[in-house]
């Protein structure tokens, strides 16, 4: 991606925890051994990031507990300082900055989400997202008008004047939402922020966000350990290995073409139906004379379309988003790359 899109972007971007850190970062000369700094007395949490972000993206990164996931997201947002590398936001070098600096960027450019939702509970809902605003010397009504716009925002008309603990934890979340986004942020941190959330909560937030995101387009980095979620939520994923960013691609290349065996792993559980689309089983026109009446769309995800699809006789039209014919599917090849053998050839 060209940097001039770029609303982060990471270079060579390590986080070492330990007395002589920076002493053995440079020893190594960027190639850093987990093992061997631990053996030193030191934590390697992030190895060598590089990366960018690209406006209105969302980027999911994931790995196991301990894979250096939340470090490189406190990173980037500063809440930790990098031990070595660098990190713009919107072509500002973030660890340049000033403190004062650095308050200003994250009060005006910066919104974060954690897992826990940390509401003030001597405060409404309303005063709760207001918080922010008035933090940044907005005016009380004005602040009030806008914490009473992202209420409706997140579903919360009725409830703008209950306390938090009068609220379930789905609707607690969708207030720390709410309030990240109060401050207009372009943006957008969130750490495993349904995590603590149960299974069907934890979908209705997740069908919430990306409603939220589809209308708002934020730039967004998200860190989660639940690959269903990264397949939902992401327009790219990051899965993490011990501080290491094993492969950072679209869910479809991830899922098809893992770029190690760790992620191959990660990966080889997943139903290809969930997370391919259309357009990743699609092959050229041959005969448009010999198609079937049903069309569907190459942005389609397979299992959205697959009953019927399996239920004509003839090839599928596939169309874009101006309803053209970009390419034809069969129902056998459906099978085939999502049940059959050798899934890797049919891209």
């Amino acid at each position: 991606m060209a940097s001039e899109q770029s609303v982060i972007k990471c270079e060579s971007v390590y986080k070492i925890f330990g007395a002589n850190a920076k002493e053995m970062l440079k020893n190594a000369n960027g190639n850093v051994d987990a093992k061997t700094f631990q053996e030193a007395g030191c934590i390697v949490g992030v190895n060598n990031a590089s990366f960018d972000v690209s406006k209105g993206e969302l980027l999911v990164i994931m790995g196991l507990s301990g894979s250096g996931k939340s470090t490189l997201l406190r990173c980037i947002s500063r809440l930790t300082d990098a031990t070595s590398g660098k990190i713009f936001i919107d072509g500002q070098d973030l660890l340049s900055l000033k403190n004062k600096e650095l308050i200003e960027l994250r009060r005006n450019k910066m919104g974060m989400v954690f897992q826990s939702f940390a509401l003030l509970p001597h405060k409404t809902v309303l005063e709760n997202i207001a918080f922010p605003l008035q933090i940044k010397g907005l005016k009380t009504r004005d602040c009030i008008s806008k914490a009473m716009d992202m209420v409706k925002l997140v579903g919360l008309d009725g409830r703008e004047n209950y306390f938090p603990r009068e609220l379930s934890g789905g609707q607690q979340q969708r207030v720390g939402i709410a309030r990240s986004l109060a401050v207009e942020p372009d943006v957008w941190f969130l750490d495993e922020p349904f995590s603590a959330l149960d299974p069907l909560i934890r979908k209705e937030m997740q069908d919430e966000f990306l409603r939220l995101q589809s209308s708002l387009k934020k730039t967004i980095l998200f860190v989660t350990h639940d690959f269903d979620e990264a397949l939902r939520l992401a327009d790219r994923i990051g899965i993490m290995k011990d501080g290491i960013i094993e492969q950072l691609d679209t869910p479809a290349n991830i899922v098809l073409n893992p770029a190690t065996e760790y992620v191959r792993k990660f990966t080889q559980e997943v139903p290809r139906e969930k997370v391919l689309k259309i357009e990743a089983v699609m092959d050229p026109i041959t005969d448009e004379q010999n198609l079937s009446d049903f069309k569907v769309s190459k942005d389609a995800i397979i299992e959205t379309v697959a009953e019927k699809i399996l239920g004509q006789e003839k090839p599928i039209a596939v169309t874009d988003s101006t309803q053209q014919i970009v390419g034809i599917v069969k129902p056998a090849k459906v099978i085939h790359v999502v049940f059959g053998e050798g899934n890797e050839d049919n891209q």
